[in-house]
């Protein structure tokens, strides 16, 4: 009998000599690899930009914008196709502008005559100036508008040789290789979003500033958002 509780004495302690040390270790990598994941987390988080005006609201009516331009879908040649803003923004008219009242300080409105998409020398040195100002952010975004003479249909297609007329002038001033997939445009005629007095505190290449000069106008911002 002795002989036997020597034995199980025996094989007890040899258990206990074997799962203390396992245990302790496995707790000492779990802790380690949680530490770990959390310091690469938080660098990860460190170097995506997302700036405080990047909404929720904002990320998806860029993320559609872009898809549109073919700049996120990777393989496929950019070319933005014509938008219905209502369906982009999915909200109304006022809060989709006011998503970018945070941008105001980086942000510009460039305008046009009425009814031309033609830039002036003013509208020029500021989209000029604008663009450059890029601060390592990854989207130019453009908005174009127009004023509600003429009819609805008119309108589109002005506000889309609008966004046109600025890609075309960046394209011709800077030399980006990136620019392909970095500019996204969205054009919204009369029917959408139109601009009030608000805007006229904004950055503009004129003087003039009734709500029909503000609308025919193409705002511009670089957008850094995670998506």
């Amino acid at each position: 009998m002795r002989l036997d509780k020597l034995h199980f004495l025996l094989a007890f302690g040899v258990l206990l000599a074997v799962t203390i040390p396992a245990t302790v270790w496995t707790r000492t990598s779990a802790t380690r690899l949680t530490e770990s994941l959390g310091k690469t987390s938080d660098v990860a988080t460190a170097s995506a930009a997302n700036e405080g005006y990047c909404s929720g609201n904002l990320k998806q009516i860029l993320r559609r914008v872009l898809t549109s331009c073919g700049l996120i879908q990777g393989g496929g040649s950019r070319g933005c196709q014509p938008l219905q803003a209502r369906q982009v923004a999915a909200m109304s008219g006022g809060d989709f502008n006011s998503l970018f009242a945070p941008l105001a300080e980086r942000a510009a409105i460039i305008q046009f005559d009425q009814d031309k998409a033609d830039l002036d020398p003013a509208a020029m040195e500021l989209l000029e100036k604008t663009f450059a100002d890029q601060r390592g952010a990854s989207y130019f975004l453009v908005v174009s508008r127009a004023s509600p003479e003429g009819s609805a249909e008119h309108n589109r297609e002005l506000s889309h040789h609008r966004a046109d007329a600025v890609l075309d002038h960046i394209k011709s001033k800077f030399n980006d290789p990136e620019l392909e997939q970095e500019v996204g445009l969205l054009w919204l005629g009369e029917e959408f979003a139109q601009l009030d007095q608000e805007f006229c505190q904004w950055k503009r290449s004129r003087a003039e500033c009734t709500t029909a000069d503000l609308n025919r106008s193409a705002f511009i911002a670089w957008i850094d958002c995670r998506l």
